[in-house]
């Protein structure tokens, strides 16, 4: 079976990190016989805290030791580099109960993330072939996109608030990885949306404009998420009945991956 990529994007502050560690959560739940993988593709590195897990090695401190190896003086060639490379990617990987684990690190200096971009594209075609799910939390806004990180994914899940701001954002991204993206299927996941009782009112969803994006679930503001990422507890730990999860997993069946 070909592996599911699916990649998640969208402007910052819409909730990206929770609902890719619930997806992860879910995935375990439903597919506990299949390989899973979750890649930490943001250099704000949230998803290895929602999903509790403490990172030891990333892709860039890997990247560093292979370019430092050359600046060296290392004089091995292209091939032994780049086997080097694979052999400590797959070192990297954190193994977790039910799925694997790996970050893109935040590089030291401030600017471009060109270098650990091209990078993290290298590493996602590397890794996905070894597994059967894999997630990928994208850095927000359309930079990954942009640069054909996430060239080859099956799903392309872009997230949102009520904002106008958030839904020119997933509509622009579209149009980008309509150009640059081999996605297979797209959708919405509207987050943090106002609500009462748990329950996101129907003039909000009218109002809401995804430029024709199918929405997969409409989730409303989860006061209990509030606390578990103000605490920085695992995700795995949330009710079952939890609005995110709840959402989440709705989205997750109509774009048939469980």
């Amino acid at each position: 079976m070909k592996p599911k990529i699916i990649a998640v994007a969208g402007k910052g502050g819409v909730g990206k990190t929770s609902i890719s560690a619930v997806m992860v959560k879910l995935l375990t739940k439903f597919h506990p016989d299949k390989k899973i993988l979750a890649i930490d593709a943001d250099p704000a590195v949230g998803l290895s805290t929602a999903l509790g897990i403490e990172v030891k090695t990333t892709v860039d401190d890997i990247r560093k030791a292979v370019v430092s190896s050359v600046e060296d003086g290392d004089t091995k060639s292209a091939m032994e580099l780049l086997g080097e490379a694979r052999y400590r990617i797959f070192d990297a990987l954190s193994e977790q109960d039910g799925f694997s684990f790996i970050a893109i690190g935040r590089p030291e200096s401030a600017g471009c993330y060109c270098r650990i971009n091209s990078y993290l594209k290298e590493v996602i075609s590397i890794l996905s072939e070894n597994f059967d799910y894999v997630v990928i939390d994208g850095e927000a806004g359309i930079e990954q996109i942009n640069r054909r990180v996430m060239e080859k994914v099956s799903h392309l899940l872009l997230i949102t608030d009520s904002s106008k701001k958030g839904c020119q954002v997933i509509q622009t991204i579209k149009k980008v990885a309509d150009e640059l993206v081999m996605y297979e299927k797209i959708g919405v996941i509207a987050n943090r949306l106002p609500g009462d009782n748990g329950k996101v009112s129907q003039n909000v969803k009218d109002i809401m404009d995804t430029g024709g994006i199918p929405v997969l679930a409409y989730i409303p503001s989860d006061s209990n998420l509030a606390e578990f990422d103000l605490k920085g507890e695992n995700v795995f730990y949330l009710s079952d009945e939890a609005s995110i999860v709840k959402g989440v997993q709705e989205a997750l069946q109509k774009i048939e991956i469980i």
